[in-house]
């Protein structure tokens, strides 16, 4: 039975469209006062950074240059030709390369599985669902806090001077910080979980500890997994460039060669670093599907 629509009268009609109006005009006078708001913020911190818009476009064409020489030899039998029409020239210290960057990884391996067993710890005394008080609570807090927020360069610094160059300073450096920014995530998720068995582990006289176990890790563990591999990805970028500072790996070789202008050595460490941060990313994204598609099955 077909139907009909009423329309409503004029008199109905008109405040209804006039509220609409209302409506679109606070709107886009919002969103007018927004971008002004943005535009300012940019203009005043553009001020403060001081930003030289003439410099930039006048200079921009020197990143041009820079990059053409990255591509082609500047010295020796093969100057001026591209790299790649001579790749065993180009990759010419692969193996010295190839050992630094098998450290860089194992810096960025120790470091994470460091710090994430530091941010698993303290996730739970800093988390608000299992706090034993608001003082263990705020200091654990804070704590994670101060590790994440102190640069990862400023940590490794730090160590290149108390115990000398060398990864061990890179693997502390990354350790600490990855244990603020993972115990951040880790707590979190814990706040995030059922309390509703928690609940039941504790009114059959369960401990602390054992709520914990029981009934907090099944829930959250996939995620933490998750969460450490992807900052696993996160370590391996930077503890190749730990290496400026003298914490080890290829960073050190990589500095070296910016420094003395040797351009197809630094194209050539690049393309290493980028290749196999490429591999580790590709590798670690594959896993985490994996345990998040398992914990949802």
């Amino acid at each position: 039975m077909p139907t009909t629509i009423s329309r409503l009268s004029d008199d109905r009609l008109a405040p209804l469209a006039r509220d609409y109006a209302d409506a679109m005009r606070m709107r886009r006078n919002q969103t007018l006062i927004g971008a002004g708001v943005l535009l300012v913020t940019i203009v005043a911190a553009g001020f403060v950074a001081e930003v030289d818009l003439a410099k930039f476009f006048g200079h921009i064409d020197s990143v041009g240059s820079y990059l053409d020489r990255l591509v082609h030899f500047d010295g020796g039998d093969y100057a001026g030709q591209i790299v790649l029409s001579h790749p065993g020239e180009w990759m010419w210290g692969l193996k010295r390369w190839g050992r630094l960057l098998l450290e860089t990884i194992m810096m960025a391996y120790a470091g994470t599985l460091l710090g994430a067993l530091g941010g698993f710890v303290f996730s739970f005394f800093a988390a608000r669902n299992l706090a034993r008080s608001p003082r263990t609570r705020w200091i654990a807090a804070r704590f994670l806090e101060f590790c994440r927020t102190v640069p990862d360069l400023v940590f490794a610094l730090i160590f290149v001077y108390a115990f000398g160059l060398g990864a061990m300073p890179g693997v502390l450096a990354i350790a600490i910080h990855t244990q603020g920014a993972l115990g951040k995530l880790f707590t979190e998720v814990v706040e995030n979980a059922d309390m509703r068995p928690v609940e039941g582990t504790t009114a059959a006289g369960a401990s602390w500890t054992q709520t914990i176990r029981f009934a907090i890790l099944p829930q959250i563990l996939s995620n933490f997994a998750s969460y450490t591999l992807l900052r696993f990805e996160v370590n391996v970028r930077g503890a190749a460039v730990m290496g400026f500072v003298g914490a080890g790996g290829i960073g050190v070789d990589l500095m070296e060669a910016i420094r003395k202008f040797y351009y197809a050595d630094v194209s050539a460490m690049l393309v290493l670093i980028i290749a196999t941060v490429m591999a580790i990313d590709y590798l670690t994204e594959m896993l985490r599907h994996r345990l998040i598609g398992g914990r949802t099955a």
